[in-house]
């Protein structure tokens, strides 16, 4: 027990509920309880109280309705296709990668529901009150790059469809300022402003819109598959001549299933972002099983009929379902089927880009950031880096973008090594604010330096994974050999005399609506 604990047992008034004070409808100050810090504590780095949650399996599952039906993914697995795969062969790939996210991601699900902290927070337990830092920039910085490139794309739709609707507008699409036109500047401004304003009323917010896009989303792409499917006059095609056979097939097959992990390898580590808000680990593993193996299911019969009715029609092979909606012949029907598919990356962005960066700056400034202003100041990045040039840049893409990435695998197994095989899911709640040398998560002036060697030599390994030629071979697979030698590393160099205490941090914990 620490001397911080044995204070609060001989005073429990010393631990009291945290005092709110009320700023605004959507801003809040909070004062930390006695004995926990100001620079690791604050109101929305506080845990979750377990009565008022509202994440329950409705509201999970259509996280995974909508971004599993992101243009992203649907171009992902239509490209299996197009490498040789035929249309069961996408089909099982889908699903065993879906198998696969399951697991993990229920794991890091369960985490937190448990302990109601954010990612941020979590990471605390395996790298130390400051060296939790490492872990949520890296996963912030790839959010923010990608938040910008998200809005951007969803811009060129929404130029397309102004376009469309009132052809004049045409002539703001021919200049240049500062790469992009007057017209993109216009609808990428329109879409950053929607999303800034949704995230400025909170996780509440995003949860209401995420169960609003989700059947939008399903409806549409639903609609898009059969309009193919009877223009084919109701054929398919299941495979292309290129298709692969025998060793070379089922080698594409569990490559594919690997790379859909990987495309996930962000969400895996800061999942718990939002189960924080879970009710129950039972609506977890529904949501889950909902809208993970069930949705991909669904998401694949979309894709084989999306794209081997294009080819049965001409031969040629689909890139997006965005190259579906510009074949539609009704304008009202275009319409229609634009506006989803910006509903459809709003969704996804506000999820994957936009929730693990402002968590990531509320840690790195609690006394000055809260939600709403870290969500203006990500809103703000993402715009200031210009994200329509770095789309444009290979090299930034590849080498940052792919960089950073490579890295999520090892910090998914170190995290996941140490709160479920070292620790057991025992983790002392309150400790994870507080400064006191004699604190579970304190290590070496705030840095688990075990962790942090753990992670150098695997974040090497991965980053060669994932751009040295001669790897190509394996690439594939770099997520789960980084995240498996992460997690190895990490148990043989872990500290394993070490007693584990179990605390839950209900008393220091805010209500779930923030």
């Amino acid at each position: 027990m620490s001397t911080l604990d044995r204070a609060a047992a001989a005073t429990p008034q010393a631990l009291a509920a945290p005092t709110t004070v009320a700023t605004s409808p959507r801003a809040t100050a909070t004062t930390p309880p006695l004995g926990l810090s100001p620079r690791l504590y604050n109101h929305d780095l506080a845990p979750t109280q377990r009565a008022g949650r509202t994440w329950r399996t409705y509201s999970i599952f259509t996280l995974w309705a909508n971004d599993v039906h992101s243009l992203g993914n649907y171009a992902f697995a239509i490209g299996l296709f197009a490498l040789g795969l035929g249309g069961w062969q996408i089909l099982l790939a889908l699903v065993l990668g879906g198998a696969l996210l399951f697991g993990l991601l229920t794991l890091s699900g369960f985490m937190g529901e448990k302990t109601g902290v954010p990612f941020p927070v979590m990471s605390r337990i395996a790298f130390g009150i400051r060296g939790a830092q490492i872990p949520a920039l890296v996963r912030g910085s790839v959010a923010v790059a990608w938040f910008g490139i998200q809005t951007f794309l969803a811009s060129v739709v929404l130029r397309i469809l102004v376009v469309a609707l009132v052809p004049a507008a045409a002539g703001l699409d021919r200049n240049s300022v500062l790469g992009l036109s007057t017209l993109g500047w216009i609808t990428f401004l329109a879409l950053w402003g929607v999303q800034l304003l949704i995230v400025s009323y909170g996780m509440e917010m995003i949860r209401r819109y995420e169960a609003f896009a989700g059947p939008v989303i399903l409806v549409t792409m639903a609609a898009l598959a059969v309009w193919m499917f009877l223009q084919a006059d109701g054929t398919i095609a299941w495979s292309t001549p290129d298709t692969k056979h025998g060793a070379d097939m089922w080698l594409a097959v569990v490559g594919g299933a690997a790379m859909w992990v990987a495309i996930y390898g962000t969400f895996v580590l800061n999942f718990c972002d939002f189960t924080r808000g879970a009710v129950s680990r039972r609506s977890i593993v529904r949501g889950n099983f909902l809208g993970i193996p069930l949705n991909m299911a669904v998401f694949g019969a979309i894709v084989v009929v999306l794209s081997g009715a294009q080819f049965a029609i001409d031969g040629t092979i689909i890139e997006s379902p965005s190259d579906v909606v510009r074949a539609i012949p009704s304008t009202p029907l275009l319409v229609l089927a634009c506006l989803a598919l910006l509903v459809l990356t709003v969704a996804v962005n506000l999820m994957a880009n936009f929730v693990a960066p402002i968590y990531a700056l509320t840690n790195l400034f609690p006394r000055r950031l809260n939600f709403r202003r870290a969500g203006l100041l990500s809103g703000a990045l993402g715009l200031v880096i210009l994200p329509w040039n770095l789309y444009g840049s290979p090299a930034v893409i590849t080498y940052f973008l792919g960089g950073l990435g490579a890295l999520l695998g090892p910090l998914f197994g170190i995290i996941m090594a140490d709160y479920w095989l070292l620790r057991r899911a025992r983790v002392h709640v309150p400790d994870l604010y507080r400064e006191d040398p004699d604190g579970s998560y304190h290590y070496a002036r705030g840095f688990n330096r075990r962790a942090v060697l753990a992670l150098v030599p695997t974040a090497l390994v991965a980053l060669f994974l994932a751009f040295v030629p001669a790897f190509a071979v394996v690439s594939a697979f770099s997520w789960f050999l980084g995240a498996g030698l992460g997690a190895v590393l990490y148990l043989l160099v872990a500290a394993r005399r070490q007693t584990f205490h179990d605390a839950d941090g209900e008393h220091l914990a805010v209500p779930s609506t923030h």
